[in-house]
């Protein structure tokens, strides 16, 4: 598994891609010639006290965001104290300033802007509209990246993750679902992408979207051969499967009690290893740990259950063979 580390993405970028995508109705004002600056932080900053001279925390590489407030608070201020003022915080190493609400900045914004090559840009949305229209964009763009080998899969609506050595048979195993009503994402390579931290997108690269590789038969499209309703662009992956060749002796799980998890960009998600051997149907086997991982997140844990009763009933005989009563 390779991680590639987001450098960051121009400002004309982003205002090529919001333009086509009518996210954000984004106008260039002002600083035209420094819209190959990068933006390298998804989260956008409004920090009005920096332009009142506490701007120790102003981040570069971060969009600066002026709302209604900052714009009232440059037009209080002398011509001259708002070139000094318009000076420091341009020099902080700002991809862009983004300003909401489609207000008029006093002249000196933009020609500073221009001065400094820091791209001003306008909206009519509001600044709460604005700022998180914006970081869902650049979070698009800059979250944690890597790719991995394997088949990524939607099974009753669950991104299945099917990871494991080469040749082991993991694009027979998708084929085979695929056959069984379930939808592919990817196959051989997957590329994954973290989201608010907290859980992991997957994708297929754009060349080989829809095809799969089977030996024997070579390259396959998917979607010419199923149906578009056989495929999707994209999945969240919340169940990794980890195909393991069969190795006499060794002992394997049994139960199910134990939880283990595969670590995808910092976030754990649940893992299962399953041994793969000569007459084992991997598909049935994958399609079934999907749908009793539904069940876990449900509430409804069998091996836990079956354990438990288990364990009542192993109480109730001590119980009952300690009894005094019993004997008499």
């Amino acid at each position: 598994m390779t991680t590639a580390a987001p450098l960051g993405v121009s400002v004309a970028t982003v205002l090529r891609d919001l333009a086509d995508s009518r996210a954000l109705d984004l106008e260039l004002l002002a600083g035209a010639g420094g819209l190959e600056r990068r933006i390298t932080l998804p989260h956008t900053q409004k920090t009005g006290l920096a332009l009142s001279g506490f701007d120790a925390y102003l981040r570069g590489g971060r969009v600066l965001v002026f709302g209604e407030s900052e714009v009232r608070y440059i037009e209080s201020l002398p011509p001259s104290d708002r070139t000094a003022v318009l000076q420091r915080v341009f020099s902080r190493d700002l991809p862009c300033v983004l300003i909401t609400g489609g207000f008029s900045a006093p002249p000196e914004v933009a020609a500073e802007a221009d001065r400094a090559r820091v791209p001003l840009l306008g909206t009519r949305a509001t600044t709460p509209e604005a700022m998180a229209r914006f970081t869902q964009v650049l979070d698009t763009y800059l979250s944690a990246r890597t790719v991995v080998h394997g088949v990524l899969m939607d099974i009753l609506g669950l991104g299945v993750l099917v990871i494991g050595e080469s040749g082991i048979g993991k694009s027979e195993c998708a084929l085979d679902l695929v056959v069984r009503g379930h939808r592919l994402v990817a196959d051989d390579a997957v590329e994954l992408r973290c989201r608010a931290q907290s859980f992991v997108i997957g994708t297929c690269p754009e060349l080989t979207r829809h095809h799969m590789e089977i030996r024997g038969l070579g390259l396959i499209n998917v979607q010419d051969l199923f149906g578009v309703a056989s495929t999707r662009t994209s999945k969240r992956v919340e169940l990794v499967v980890q195909f393991e060749r069969w190795e006499p002796g060794r002992e394997y799980d049994r139960l199910g009690v134990d939880e283990e998890f595969y670590d995808v960009l910092g976030v754990r998600v649940p893992l299962i290893r399953m041994p793969v051997a000569p007459g084992r149907n991997l598909a049935i086997l994958v399609e079934v740990a999907a749908r009793n991982h539904l069940l876990r997140t449900r509430g409804h844990h069998a091996a836990r259950r079956l354990v438990e009763r288990l364990n009542e009933r192993l109480d109730a005989r001590g119980d009952a063979e300690s009894d005094p009563g019993e004997d008499l």
